[in-house]
């Protein structure tokens, strides 16, 4: 790191909240001043929902060239494009970022960034696949900055029980980019006292990932299934001996997914659905179409109910996962309230068949009803009386089959395998685009009814010109926006059209 300069080392770092920024400012500028720098830090808070992060902004001058100068440096309030010697991105996001707006400088930046990703509030109310695809940023990483520094920190964290901030931390006194050495960045989380053994583990762990990991591409593999127990390698022997080698990956994740959400019966019927369209699918197209009816098949079947929502909510990996995620040690109580308000319309889906129909077709048992679903209840997991009722909700999976909603769902989901193994003895292509465009329909209440009309309004337009174009261009206008504007001006130009 050359100190031989006249302006200040200039650091910038963008932030999520819960990530320690305010932590790793307070670190680095406590590090500069007992070395011999004069340091400042300031923060432009980022817009709430994660639709930006905040920016801080560390400068740090030697004390000795300011008095050889016989002046104090002037310090910015905020990074300057073109003139930041390092970048600290706490998520991949935040690093393409960082480029954007010209915080990365070639031969002057060092770039310092995590690979994991916390989506965006964007990227999770997106109708279809909101998420950003982020697997150029590294390469761009790498051409914009001097040095760039990347390997997931967050994993680096959670497995030293530590925080992000302080594996970050590790990473800038490994890459030199300031003129520290490890010892000084350690009596600084030393001095500050603050969970001083799990800092210090978390920071060699940074320390160790910046000589050990090389650049990583942030794009997520898929995992490969993992078969459990009896049923689950039942399941596994029943794919590779039954369908082609193309499928056998996705369809095991189904498979394993029905499971999971009724029992093996109810895996193996999603199996048998699959086998069926093996036979009317073709080779010579690597059985694409048997591929993505295993993906949207797995999911219709596996839909959201109250019952659904009650099951994993009282598992307990998800209070696992909450523990971990507010680091909260053993001996520290956790209270989790979970908010419910479901319509009239969810409630009768968990009822039996005939009982949930002849509510919904009475106006006056709606009525009657209608009071008790007015507002949503706050409901305590942790409590013994609101796990209870959630658990015993989630128990009601052994009565699903004879629920108004699953006899529902049957017969959509039937209606969508007949629409796909008509259309294919048309046209392949157009074939494959009715079995993809039924991931329109998704969710529960209100989007799963919009989705639904959407769907329906789709096969119809396209039924009589069995047209894979136009299926694809609805399917994405159905997918752009929750009012539907765009879905109505598709579906009117191609009317208009013909």
């Amino acid at each position: 790191m050359d100190t031989n300069r006249e302006r200040p080392i200039s650091v910038a770092m963008l932030a999520l909240g819960g990530q320690g920024g305010g932590v790793l400012t307070g670190w680095l500028v406590e590090t500069a001043e007992a070395n011999g720098y004069i340091a400042q830090s300031t923060y432009v808070a980022g817009v709430a929902q994660r639709t930006g992060a905040t920016v801080y902004c560390v400068e740090m001058f030697p004390q000795e060239a300011a008095r050889v100068a016989g002046q104090l440096p002037v310090f910015t309030p905020y990074p300057v494009p073109g003139d930041v010697d390092l970048v600290i991105a706490g998520e991949m996001a935040e690093t393409g970022r960082a480029i954007e707006k010209g915080f990365v400088t070639p031969n002057a930046t060092t770039l310092i960034a995590s690979s994991h990703r916390v989506y965006s509030m964007p990227e999770k109310e997106a109708l279809g696949d909101g998420i950003m695809d982020l697997s150029r940023v590294a390469d761009v990483a790498v051409r914009a900055s001097k040095q760039f520094v990347c390997f997931d920190m967050q994993k680096a964290a959670d497995e030293t029980g530590s925080v992000i901030s302080s594996v970050l931390l590790g990473a800038i006194a490994a890459s030199g980019a300031l003129p520290f050495d490890r010892q000084a960045f350690e009596e600084t989380i030393r001095r500050m006292g603050k969970a001083v053994e799990s800092n210090l583990r978390g920071f060699a762990a940074g320390f160790d990932g910046v000589n050990e990991a090389p650049v990583q591409d942030p794009v997520i593999a898929i995992e490969k299934a993992s078969p459990r127990g009896p049923s689950g390698r039942a399941l596994a022997e029943r794919v590779k001996a039954e369908l082609p080698e193309a499928v056998r990956d996705i369809a095991l994740h189904g498979a394993l997914r029905t499971l999971d959400y009724q029992d093996i019966r109810y895996a193996n019927d999603y199996l048998d659905a699959l086998g069926a369209f093996v036979q009317a699918d073709n080779a010579d197209f690597d059985y694409a179409l048997t591929a993505e009816v295993a993906r949207q098949l797995a999911l219709q079947m596996s839909y959201e109910d109250t019952i659904r929502v009650a099951d994993l909510k009282t598992r307990r990996e998800r209070f696992d996962r909450i523990r971990k995620h507010v680091a909260a040690g053993d001996d520290q109580p956790v209270r989790v309230v979970e908010y419910f308000h479901p319509r009239i319309e969810e409630f009768c889906d968990a009822l039996p068949s005939f009982l949930g129909s002849m509510i919904l077709r009475s106006a006056l048992l709606r009525k009657m009803l209608a009071p008790f679903f007015r507002k949503g209840r706050n409901i305590s997991t942790t409590s013994i009386s609101g796990f209870l009722f959630l658990y015993m909700l989630s128990k009601m999976k052994r009565i699903r089959r004879t629920t108004y909603r699953y006899k529902q769902q049957k017969i959509f989901i039937d209606d969508w395998l007949d629409k796909v193994t008509a259309a294919v003895c048309d046209d392949y292509d157009y074939a494959l685009s009715v079995a993809r465009c039924i991931e329109i329909v998704k969710g529960y209440g209100e989007t799963y009814e919009r989705g639904r009309t959407r769907y329906l309004a789709t096969v119809g337009a396209a039924a009589a010109t069995k047209n894979a174009d136009a299926v694809r261009r609805l399917h994405r206008a159905a997918l752009a926006d929750e009012q539907g504007r765009v879905f109505d001006e598709t579906m009117a130009a191609l009317e208009a059209n013909g």
